[in-house]
């Protein structure tokens, strides 16, 4: 190739990056253009309500009738027997599976602009899905994070006792950050996010999510109100993310009775 043909051949796939990122950003923000976006909106506030009132009383039936009993039947923390769930509770790390996900969009820029006709058309279309699952768990994390800071939950045993209401607010240290597991937000709102993209591996994605919230109790990491808290944030944080890019078209459609389905 001789360096003009080059230069040329770089500045394109430059311009085709570019052009890639600022189409995406557009959609992000371009505002709702869906039809009937109206009654997936109806459907979101019934939705999200009903995930809210099912969590608080999940969280407060546990914190008065569960929390202490189940931490007090787990195995001593640091038991050699737990390498298992020290091993699976990774998969659940916020960090982890945030870089994973940027990764994976990094991954599109990058060979996006490198294919032509049909191949580009389904990376891209995978591209916004990623977007998606990135912003549902990360929105659903920064929200828990608030949480834990403003509540300053005691962990399992902080205190020598395994003790439910044991709160410091605002405390901001990782002893009181329990309430709730962000470990629990990440599997909940990824497998939610996950289904609602290939909806035939939701319960393979679920069992994930739960597989994930045993290991926050069995580690003694959590109190179980502090995982099924940390699931409702989850769902409810990717519900109502799927509702943003499904009233853009993106990603999802709005069917007739206001229920998204992917595109």
């Amino acid at each position: 190739m001789s360096a003009p043909t080059k230069a040329h051949a770089e500045r394109s796939y430059v311009s085709h990056a570019w052009a890639l990122i600022r189409t995406s950003v557009t959609g992000l923000v371009a505002p709702p253009s869906a039809p009937r976006r109206a009654e997936a909106a109806e459907r979101l506030q019934q939705q999200l309500l009903w995930l809210a009132v099912i969590g608080a009383a999940g969280v407060i039936v546990l914190m008065f009738g569960f929390d202490a009993t189940e931490i007090s039947m787990m195995p001593k923390r640091g038991d050699p027997s737990l390498w298992p769930a020290r091993v699976l509770t990774d998969f659940g790390n916020d960090t982890y599976v945030l870089w994973a996900l940027v990764a994976a969009l990094v991954a599109v820029a990058i060979f996006g602009p490198l294919l032509q006709g049909a191949s580009r058309t389904r990376l891209l279309h995978l591209g916004t899905h990623l977007q998606y699952m990135l912003l549902a768990l990360l929105l659903s994390i920064l929200f828990a994070e608030g949480i834990k800071w403003v509540v300053g939950r005691g962990r399992p045993f902080v205190g020598g006792k395994p003790n439910p209401f044991n709160f410091v607010p605002f405390t901001g240290t990782e002893a009181y950050f329990s309430f709730p597991s962000n470990h629990s937000v990440t599997a909940f709102a990824l497998a939610f996010a996950v289904s609602a993209v290939w909806p035939r591996v939701r319960i393979v994605m679920f069992a994930y999510a739960v597989a994930i919230a045993a290991t926050r109790l069995v580690l003694l990491a959590h109190h179980p109100s502090d995982v099924v808290g940390g699931a409702m944030i989850g769902l409810i944080g990717a519900i109502a993310v799927r509702y943003y890019f499904a009233a853009r078209q993106l990603g999802f459609g709005i069917a007739e009775n206001g229920k998204i389905v992917p595109l």
